[in-house]
């Protein structure tokens, strides 16, 4: 198996009022060509182990590792352009830029990835094909439905051909019709070189996933795979 993200006793802690550490000594290989689902209640910790494998924040203490690479959250300017390339992100709300059309907002994400426009216009393009949302092109996000912008996005986050897909409730805003079409699109973009991890509290989405995992009092226990 090939262990292509490798967390080695991860802590996370916040401080407010008090400190609260929210993920404890986690330790855990993720390897490529799998679809990985993480459940958890509300404040379990899934959208910070998220946060933390897109490099968007850093852990309290422990090691990162991606290509058996450590990741050196000092080095921002570094993440940022793994992140770029590597790394596709979907929310749980769109997160669309207002005033960009949809294949604007596609594309971008090649230009900030240093391509040329033409090939990002046509990256985007392909893309939104892929979708099913070509005939929406030029259309804004306040144009487009629910189930539209959530495709968008997953345009979106595919357009560098990232080895790493991190999705954060990509179906929690969605009707249940909807999103179990949003699920078999995220489900399709698997492949041998790539690995899906998406956060859900819908039990019927995770246990699709080839590896249910569930954050337990700030850590990672395998329900299956």
């Amino acid at each position: 198996m090939n262990n292509f993200i490798h967390l080695i006793n991860i802590n996370k802690t916040f401080d407010s009022f008090k400190k609260v550490k929210v993920l404890k000594k986690i330790s855990y290989k993720f390897h490529k060509g799998k679809i990985y689902s993480l459940m958890g209640p509300s404040g379990s910790g899934k959208s910070t182990l998220l946060n933390l494998l897109s490099l968007i924040d850093r852990p309290s203490s422990g090691l990162i590792k991606i290509e058996n690479k450590s990741i050196n959250f000092d080095n921002q300017n570094d993440n940022d352009i793994l992140r770029a390339n590597k790394i596709g992100i979907i929310y749980q709300q769109d997160n669309l830029l207002p005033d960009f059309t949809a294949l604007e907002n596609i594309y971008l994400g090649s230009l900030a990835a240093g391509n040329n426009k033409k090939l990002s216009i046509n990256k985007a393009k392909n893309l939104l094909k892929k979708v099913g949302l070509l005939n929406r092109s030029d259309h804004y996000p306040s144009q487009l439905s629910g189930g539209e912008k959530q495709r968008v996005s997953i345009a979106r986050a595919l357009i560098n051909n990232p080895q790493i897909i991190l999705a954060d409730e990509p179906t929690g805003s969605l009707d249940i019709e909807t999103a179990k079409n949003i699920f078999d699109i995220l489900k399709k973009q698997i492949n041998s070189n790539r690995i899906i991890i998406f956060a859900t509290h819908n039990r019927f989405f995770a246990n699709k996933s080839d590896c249910l995992l569930e954050i337990v009092n700030g850590n990672i226990k395998t329900i299956n795979g």
